[in-house]
């Protein structure tokens, strides 16, 4: 008959029992969650959490910060992100929402030949085209494109194919089935039976729509580890829909890809905070925080700086890799002492049986 707990011989301790003095105080699991799936593109592994940075070669993307279409202001923004810490560029030509149209000619005009030049000029930067065509993905991977970002969820379903037949990576993404450019109106998930939360329809959909397509990306030929998931927030959602989303991260950085967050400064940041674009960096980079502790892996952003030091935050905080500079409470890094009672004040008298003065720094001071 086994012991049970607190019995003699069970090595544990009966419910509401002390430990013995000395004894370690047993401590609850941290409750870390699991770290999620790395990328891999161009043969390279992204072993850190990866900032994409966002180059728009628009003039009318629904954030001002982001729109170069000027050539020498496109390039000083990527100079500028590879400076503060972006691994990937993210190229798109055309505004994600409601707008004049863009025929395929022209946003092959505005992103290859751009592509073309910083893959030139930024050998080490992997190139990311967000667009939803096969024509323009065609001529940006011949333009020398590491990743295709579908952020229209298979529109076009010979994109994923044209990923496989050139060998780069591609993400694969949720809209609910709206179409290029429109705006959610109405859209509702209802919970299917087994859900946890009757808000988790949306979460099911999201789930069972990336790892469909996942799949059929890794069966047209893209590199597994290639193949990024998207939950894209706001597309085909409502504010509730992609807050929902990111309460339930570790359940998308499950499914076995690397998560792809597109978090910046978006709808579901500005009607959380009631807060126009130019305005949602904070509530972003907690957003952020939040994705980077329950294990998405790539973070496509507007504000790169910002954005990789809540990620080189997070991950210390996850248990890898260590602080940057962890020198407080080293020996070579000491406050001040407090002035010696030699200085100003007299001695403190001499010891017992005499001898010089008796004061003595040599046990560590509070705080010390």
């Amino acid at each position: 008959m086994t012991a049970g707990p607190g019995a003699p011989g069970s090595g544990g301790a009966a419910p509401g029992a002390r430990p013995a003095e000395g004894a370690p105080v047993p401590r609850p699991p941290l409750g870390v969650p699991p770290r999620g799936t790395s990328l891999v593109l161009r043969g390279r592994e992204l072993d850190r959490p990866a900032v994409m940075a966002i180059v728009n070669r628009t003039d009318d993307s629904f954030y001002a910060g982001a729109r170069q279409l000027d050539d020498r202001q496109a390039l000083a923004a990527v100079e500028r992100a590879v400076r503060e810490g972006a691994e990937i560029l993210d190229v798109g030509g055309v505004r994600a929402g409601v707008g004049p149209e863009v025929t395929p000619a022209e946003e092959i005009r505005r992103v290859v030949p751009f592509v073309a030049r910083v893959r030139s000029e930024f050998p080490e930067l992997l190139v990311s085209v967000d667009t939803w065509r096969a024509d323009v993905a065609h001529e940006a991977a011949l333009a020398g494109a590491d990743l295709v970002n579908d952020t229209w969820a298979g529109h076009d379903p010979r994109l994923v194919e044209v990923a496989g037949q050139h060998g780069i990576g591609v993400v694969c993404s949720h809209t609910g089935g709206a179409r290029p450019r429109t705006d959610p109106v109405r859209v509702d998930y209802p919970a299917r039976p087994g859900a946890a939360d009757p808000r988790d329809g949306v979460v099911q959909d999201v789930v069972t729509t990336l790892r469909a397509a996942a799949e059929r990306a890794v069966s047209c030929g893209v590199p597994r580890a290639s193949v990024l998931v998207d939950p894209t927030h706001d597309f085909g959602k409502n504010t509730w829909h992609s807050l929902h989303l990111l309460r339930r991260t570790e359940v998308l950085a499950g499914l076995g890809f690397p998560l792809l967050m597109a978090l910046s400064r978006k709808d579901f940041v500005g009607e959380t905070l009631d807060l126009p674009a130019a305005e949602r960096l904070e509530g972003t980079l907690a957003a952020t925080a939040v994705a980077a502790w329950l294990g998405a892996r790539v973070f496509r952003a507007h504000d790169v700086a910002a954005t990789r030091r809540v990620l080189d935050l997070v991950a210390p905080g996850r248990a890898a890799p260590a602080p940057a500079a962890a020198r407080r409470g080293r020996a070579g890094r000491r406050r001040a002492r407090p002035p010696s009672p030699r200085r100003g004040r007299g001695c403190c008298g001499p010891p017992p049986g005499g001898g010089g003065c008796r004061c003595s720094w040599s046990t560590p001071w509070p705080g010390r």
